[in-house]
């Protein structure tokens, strides 16, 4: 069975789901975002909820003999289809948000317009264009906030503006998320000096 595919997903007030045949669109306060369900599940709404169920279940079947039915990409597509749904509901409900620090001496960021220009010790700014649906704000030229209700496109931004100058593992300047864990390395004199 799947532990998350079995939870049903609580819908807050102010939201409220169409379910179709492939797809089920989740609208809220902050905005409106579509789901794709995997193949072989179905969505029910019922009570201010939504449950997920494999369409190899039929009523009266015990979990046991449910659990023989399925194959393991079945099993894998329930767990996966709950966690796309909850992941919309909560993002037109609440949105979604990641923090980002940029450490490094002259190392900045600011907006401009839909661009977020960058200096990170390379010769020239480095221009990063903000997509449709993310809101980029920086507080001391430092510190970044990349939000959005799309937790996919969230992450990724963050990621890519990450990728534009990853941490140094010596000395640990880039751009860091806020509460990544980093692994310092001991740099050529620290290492001979130990001998």
């Amino acid at each position: 069975m799947s532990r998350i595919g079995r939870q049903p997903i609580e819908l807050p007030q102010g939201v409220s789901v169409k379910i179709a045949e492939a797809s089920v669109e989740v609208q809220g306060p902050k905005g409106k975002l579509t789901a794709p369900i995997p193949a072989g599940t179905r969505l029910q709404q019922e009570k201010g909820r939504v449950v997920v169920r494999p369409t190899a279940a039929t009523e009266g079947v015990s979990e046991k003999e449910l659990l023989a039915r399925l194959s393991n990409q079945e099993k894998a597509n329930w767990g996966l289809a709950r966690a796309l749904v909850a992941n919309a509901v909560t993002g037109v409900s609440q949105g979604y948000s990641k923090d980002l620090a940029i450490v490094g001496v002259g190392y900045k960021a600011e907006v401009k317009g839909k661009i977020v220009v960058f200096s990170l010790g390379y010769s020239h700014p480095v221009e990063f264009p903000i997509p449709a649906g993310i809101e980029v704000t920086v507080e001391k030229l430092t510190k970044l906030k990349v939000s959005g209700i799309d937790k996919q496109l969230v992450g990724q931004v963050a990621a890519d503006m990450r990728a534009l100058r990853p941490p140094d593992p010596y000395k640990q300047k880039g751009v860091r998320l806020v509460g990544e864990l980093l692994r310092k390395k001991a740099g050529k004199a620290a290492a001979t000096a130990a001998k």
